[in-house]
């Protein structure tokens, strides 16, 4: 897979979180107020604050998204670049070992 096209699907899922989460708020704090838990202007503070919070560190937010990432591509069994790159290594080296031996036997 694409590593730009990788990065902006996680990207999009990120965004989509986010809109779910604020949706969720919304639908809580509106039957909190339904409920006479909050007032009206309690409960728009309360997701406006909320909102803020999520919003106003995205370096934090990266580096959640990123830990997500790394979490998921690891349950799912995908291997890291370090691994790929280290096994290609060892691909390489263990096909001029089986060269050198097939030109020792042919000479």
């Amino acid at each position: 897979m694409d590593n730009n096209n990788f990065l902006k699907q996680m990207l999009m899922i990120g965004v989509g979180t986010t809109s779910f989460v604020a949706d969720k708020l919304r639908e809580v704090s509106d039957q909190w107020v339904n409920e006479g838990r909050l007032n009206p202007e309690q409960a728009k503070a309360f997701v406006d604050d909320l909102l803020q919070q999520m919003r106003s560190d995205p370096g934090d937010w990266e580096a959640q998204m990123e830990r997500q990432v790394r979490n998921m591509m690891q349950d799912l069994g995908l291997a890291r670049q370090a691994e790929v790159d280290e096994l290609r290594g060892r691909i390489d080296r263990l096909e001029r070992q089986v060269r050198d031996l097939e030109n020792k036997l042919w000479r």
